[in-house]
């Protein structure tokens, strides 16, 4: 057991929006714009903490067109959620949200 890294993942964990964002990034990919509209977060914000959640390789980034998709990377991460919250839930639509998903362009 590697306890150095699994001390860094628990220290990312417990931040709650972070936690949140990962939570979110378990059911699907997501855009900055959809975890704003999760999280009722501003952009600079959400930003700042995918940035501390790529460079902790937890997340990694992919652009598809104008649009960035932020996806979960880390098995470890993905597993302390399931023990922790529980099966994720269904991804959700939100009417306040533009981004692919929500607005049924992206399936």
């Amino acid at each position: 057991m590697d306890y150095e890294t699994t001390s860094e993942v628990f220290q990312m964990l417990s931040h709650p929006v972070r936690l949140q964002i990962l939570d979110e990034l378990r059911q699907r990919e997501s855009c900055v714009c959809h975890l704003q509209a999760v999280t009722g977060r501003p952009q600079a914000y959400i930003s700042q903490q995918l940035r501390i959640l790529r460079e902790a390789k937890l997340v990694a980034d992919e652009k598809d067109g104008q649009n960035v998709f932020y996806h979960l990377r880390s098995d470890l991460v993905r597993e302390v959620l399931d023990q922790t919250l529980g099966e994720a839930d269904l991804p959700r639509h939100l009417p306040d949200c533009n981004c692919p998903f929500c607005s049924g362009e992206k399936a």
